[in-house]
């Protein structure tokens, strides 16, 4: 039996990574480090024990997690109890809202943390090696987290230590709205909390194949893979390139959710044509090389049914203004759309179909921006972009504007 230790107590790690290591029974500790006072003492007086809500194909459910261990790394006692838990794990876990805040906050720097505990472990012979995964939602998230915790470590042993990328399209979410959570029958995460815990019913989770020498994996239930990065790609140029584009379809016609969404067959209809006729005809192009069913004709369209159909999980109640929040940065010229329309257009493929979700993406953007035209629009959001096929894809958004 080992330790895990995970990094941010939000639905990722609750709902997913955390849930996953107590089902697994491969973990003797479940650890969990979170700065936010209120939820870690409402964690406390429930003894450990914490639910989650799993939308499924026909009904809702919850899970029970017990006996998971929560430290506040910003009380120096806590922290101290962290260190030695991360000095003891063999797998540990970052799920935070974003890279960005891998090394920020001095003494609960995550970076940090990790540091000394792997410090300890370099030490001692007598400590595991470990794997620590990376969920936040970027393609480097790992690198981005060893190069952070390099810093502090210059002596890191990539032999006993292995930072593992991962692909999550598990979609998850915290609801901490008290109605919506009556309405839906949503069980909080602890009794007399106003916040819950909703994730879907889909475990295809992807991680890296490599670990350090000797080393036996406690996850067993996730999908490894030599080679992370198409599938990385193609959860953000495919899934989540769609997913917005379904969502600013829906939010143009008024509806608020996306299972409504999911009872128009027109609007079905487009985003499974610009799946299947440019998202995936770029990445099946790009990834052509690739020895996987995911990247042949009938694999991705078997892939592009199921994504659309979990896209509106009516049990998710996903609103449709969290999809389409912040347009600017779904439109930069790295982003979903623009990353997917650029794809097929590699492929030899017009994307007009995607452009129709760029285009209401730009207007929502200028509307929030108060930008006097989308040209200029544009021109703000791809300012550093420097291109001839800047020109193009700009021309087909505008024309959708």
């Amino acid at each position: 039996m080992s330790t895990f230790v995970g990094f941010g107590f939000g639905a990722i790690q609750g709902g997913l990574f955390l849930a996953e290591a107590y089902s697994s029974q491969s973990f003797s500790r479940l650890v969990v480090s979170e700065i936010d006072a209120e939820l870690v003492n409402h964690v406390r007086r429930s003894g450990g024990t914490y639910f989650s809500n799993i939308a499924g194909s026909t009904r809702l459910s919850n899970i029970q997690v017990e006996g998971i261990e929560i430290y506040n790394p910003l009380v120096a006692e806590d922290r101290e109890q962290l260190i030695d838990a991360i000095a003891e794990a063999q797998e540990l876990c970052t799920a935070l809202p974003s890279f960005k805040l891998y090394d920020v906050g001095e003494e609960a720097s995550v970076a940090k943390l990790i540091s000394e505990g792997l410090r300890r472990k370099i030490d001692s012979s007598k400590l595991p090696s470990c794997v620590i995964y990376a969920a936040e939602n970027d393609s480097r998230a790992a690198s981005r987290l060893q190069d952070a915790c390099s810093s502090y470590l210059p002596d890191f042993q990539e032999n006993r230590f292995v930072f593992s990328e991962t692909v999550i399209a598990k979609m998850c979410s915290v609801v901490t709205d008290q109605e919506r959570i009556q309405a839906e029958g949503l069980r909080p995460i602890v009794d007399g909390l106003n916040r819950a815990f909703l994730v879907e019913e889909f475990d295809q989770i992807l991680i890296e194949e490599k670990v350090p020498n000797d080393f036996k994996r406690g996850f067993t239930q996730f999908v490894t893979k030599s080679e992370l990065d198409p599938f990385a790609i193609t959860k953000f140029l495919g899934h989540n390139a769609i997913h917005a584009l379904l969502g600013y379809l829906a939010k143009e016609e008024g509806i608020d959710f996306m299972h409504d969404a999911g009872k128009r067959s027109d609007l079905m209809e487009w985003a499974r044509n610009s799946f299947l006729k440019e998202a995936g005809i770029g990445l099946c192009h790009q990834y052509a090389s690739v020895d996987d069913p995911l990247f042949t004709e009938l694999g991705f369209q078997e892939h592009v049914d199921e994504a659309l159909t979990r896209m509106v999980n009516p049990f998710l109640r996903d609103p449709v203004d969290r999809v389409t929040r912040d347009p600017v940065r779904k439109i930069g010229w790295d982003d979903r759309l623009l990353g997917s329309m650029r794809l097929a257009c590699r492929a030899g493929v017009e994307p007009r179909l995607l452009a129709k979700g760029a285009g209401i993406a730009l207007r929502y953007a200028c509307e929030k921006n108060k930008w006097d035209s989308p040209e200029a629009g544009l021109e703000q959001v791809w300012k550093e972009v420097q291109c001839e096929e800047k020109n193009e894809l700009q021309e087909l958004i505008i024309t959708n504007f």
